[in-house]
């Protein structure tokens, strides 16, 4: 099975370098019309640079079609523009990674609110930005594939960054409601949470294994995950050669009849709620509320056979 991007207009952002580069340059082998977004600058979000034209050259001299483009994905009129730029030029979009971030890491005591809002502003509002501005588009084609960026950070925490760790799970929570909604449009939503040596953790890793966490090896995954024939909904990990999936879970109800729903009866219950077994992935928040329902009706034999919620 051969995965081609022919006539396909894809949406790259933080594409001047690391990930975003190494997405851009593949899309475009596959037959992507490739629109590089890069800000450009530190990994503070300080600065410009002219990589995002770097990377149109690249793809071009290689025989692809690309554009740059210099917007903020924290400014939504700029991303709009992105967009309408893209269909004038191509006639519509059908793949957007949202890439793009930035990192200001200090513990929660030392981070001052500036740059919690920051980190939060470009990754998730950012995302948000993007994925709003191609969101009509998608829905008019019929046709749309997005990709979130979490992170290790955001699915499972990493003290020094509560600023990035909010945002990256807000990221998979974002997914999980547009997935639903862009269903019925054939607009597929994923995440992926890759781990990778790039400008935003050349020192986090020792050398070797910067090196052995080159960010190319993460391409597969995120390719897949935008492809004609994706999954939706999907939380994919990706570094270094090792993939995986990640699920947020739950495990089956406990009811508390009314006389040990006190805060001492669910004490006394807690090693049953917080049992790590019979766990689900919901696919709908709705299935919070039908598992409670179940475990009633297990109780008492009676009540609704589902709600919302």
């Amino acid at each position: 099975m051969s995965i081609d991007f022919k006539d396909k207009v894809a949406i790259v952002t933080g594409a001047g370098g690391g990930l975003g580069r190494e997405y851009a340059l593949e899309l475009a082998r596959r037959g992507a019309k490739v629109v590089v977004n890069d800000l450009g600058g530190a990994r503070d979000g300080t600065g410009h640079s002219d990589m995002a034209l770097q990377v149109v050259e690249e793809i071009e001299k290689a025989g692809g079609e690309a554009v740059s483009n210099g917007g903020s994905v924290t400014e939504f009129e700029q991303m709009e523009k992105m967009v309408a730029d893209a269909k004038q030029k191509w006639g519509g979009v059908h793949i957007v990674i949202n890439n793009a971030g930035v990192l200001r890491d200090k513990t929660f005591a030392k981070m001052t609110m500036d740059d919690f809002e920051f980190v939060v502003d470009v990754h998730l509002n950012g995302s948000a930005n993007v994925t709003k501005a191609v969101w009509e588009t998608m829905r008019e084609q019929a046709y749309g594939r997005i990709l979130m960026t979490a992170s290790s950070t955001g699915l499972f925490g990493n003290f020094g960054q509560a600023n990035y760790g909010a945002a990256k799970l807000g990221l998979a929570g974002l997914t999980k409601t547009l997935q639903l909604e862009g269903a019925k449009y054939n607009i597929k939503v994923n995440t992926i949470s890759p781990v990778a040596g790039t400008r935003m953790t050349e020192d986090l890793f020792p050398e070797e294994a910067f090196k052995l966490f080159d960010p190319v090896n993460v391409v597969p995954a995120a390719l897949f995950l935008v492809s004609e024939d994706a999954p939706t909904n999907a939380i994919v990990g990706a570094g270094a050669g090792g993939f995986h999936s990640a699920w947020t879970v739950m495990n089956d109800a406990v009811w508390l009849k009314d006389e040990d729903r006190t805060v001492e009866g669910f004490a006394a219950n807690w090693d049953k709620i917080s049992e790590f077994s019979n766990l689900k992935a919901p696919q709908s928040g709705s299935e919070q509320s039908g598992a409670i329902l179940t475990a009633m009706q297990k109780v008492t034999g009676t009540g609704p056979s589902s709600a919302r919620g």
